[in-house]
């Protein structure tokens, strides 16, 4: 991929393939555990605080922001723990592949005009879909490596729960790239930010007017893979004590946390990118603020418009969480293959339909 500074005739440096590739390596790895402690801290610790009329922790710094990394430096303090019977190999490698398919998510959601990309794949969201499956293997690696009952019901529970939400998360997408004629996310943006809505294009043409089937599938199978409530029957402490998690202490369970909240960060980005038209502002926006949405401008507003519009969608991912009890197991699966698999079959084919005739 082309470095930005090397696109621009009006700055002079252009950065070797190595150079660009370090500075995103480094760039990703700042990000994920920044987008943990952001969703980790507004969300856990503040909203569902004043949602349930309480304060929520607040010694630690400024209303309670250096609570997460106080307790970041706790985990890192205790003693790493093997079970007597585990794998140790394979327990140890198991939060990490959870994590890696983390970081692998963040690799095609762009954050502004043309190269402000890690990498723009011409299949960007169907590797996206791809890599998030990785994080099943991680956990049946922890629930069967602990050597734990509870851990490996938890590692079952997941298997099945991800698989049958997977189709879903990925039947939800095909309807926006129907309309969008690609695959790549930078092109759904694109798509999204030159349409029109009736021939108005002052707004563009975000596809979640006309998806917002979509979205509801979408968000409600982000839930699932996050093993959130109502979906959190991996980790459900009333009947499994803990799950895949039950065995692992310290810096392990750290990377677990992290992975989780880093994960809903970058399927908010991914939905954001996919229905809310990414880091593009609406036509109108730009026109009034007298920026082209290729400028350099843009780099800045861009990342800027889709950490808001992150922050939006993540409000009503936690929101559920926080508001709906657990499912039970079969209810989960029916669900998933008698109501959302069938709306996103249907949505997919109204949509085709509406291609062909408009």
């Amino acid at each position: 991929m082309t470095d930005v500074l090397s696109m621009d005739p009006t700055l002079a440096v252009e950065l070797a393939y190595w150079q660009q590739t370090v500075i995103k390596v480094l760039v990703t790895a700042l990000v994920v555990p920044t987008a943990a402690l952001v969703l980790g801290y507004v969300f856990l610790l503040k909203m569902m605080s004043h949602m349930q009329s309480r304060l929520g922790p607040m010694e630690a710094g400024p209303h309670g922001a250096l609570q997460l990394p106080a307790d970041g430096v706790k985990f890192i303090q205790k003693e790493d723990i093997f079970p007597e019977k585990a794998d140790r190999r394979v327990f140890a490698l198991a939060p990490v592949v959870v994590l890696i398919s983390t970081f692998l998510l963040y690799v095609v959601v762009p954050v502004g005009p043309r190269a402000a990309v890690v990498e723009d794949l011409d299949v960007g969201i169907f590797y996206a879909l791809a890599v998030s499956a990785l994080a099943v293997i991680g956990i049946l690696m922890a629930g069967w490596a602990s050597a734990n009952k509870y851990a490996l019901l938890g590692g079952i529970r997941a298997a099945g729960q991800l698989i049958a939400y997977e189709l879903p998360l990925l039947l939800a997408v095909v309807g926006v790239v129907i309309q969008a004629d690609t695959l790549s996310m930078q092109g759904i943006v694109e798509a999204q930010n030159q349409g029109a809505i009736f021939g108005f294009e002052g707004l563009g043409h975000p596809f979640f007017l006309t998806q917002i089937v979509g979205l509801f599938i979408f968000l409600v199978a982000v839930q699932a893979e996050l093993t959130q409530p109502p979906f959190d029957m991996p980790v459900a402490e009333s009947e499994i004590v803990g799950g895949y998690q039950v065995e692992y202490t310290g810096f392990r369970f750290l990377l677990f946390f992290m992975a989780e909240f880093a994960t809903a960060f970058a399927f908010a980005g991914i939905a954001a990118t996919l229905f809310l038209g990414g880091w593009s502002l609406p036509p109108f926006v730009t026109d009034l603020l007298g920026v082209d949405a290729d400028s350099n401008l843009m780099y800045v507003l861009g990342p800027l418009t889709l950490v808001t519009k992150i922050m939006l969608i993540s409000f009503f991912i936690f929101w559920i969480r926080f508001t709906y009890p657990r499912f039970r197991e079969d209810q989960l699966q029916v669900f998933a293959w008698k109501f959302l698999i069938p709306l996103s079959l249907a949505n997919i084919a109204v949509t085709g339909v509406l291609k062909v005739v408009f």
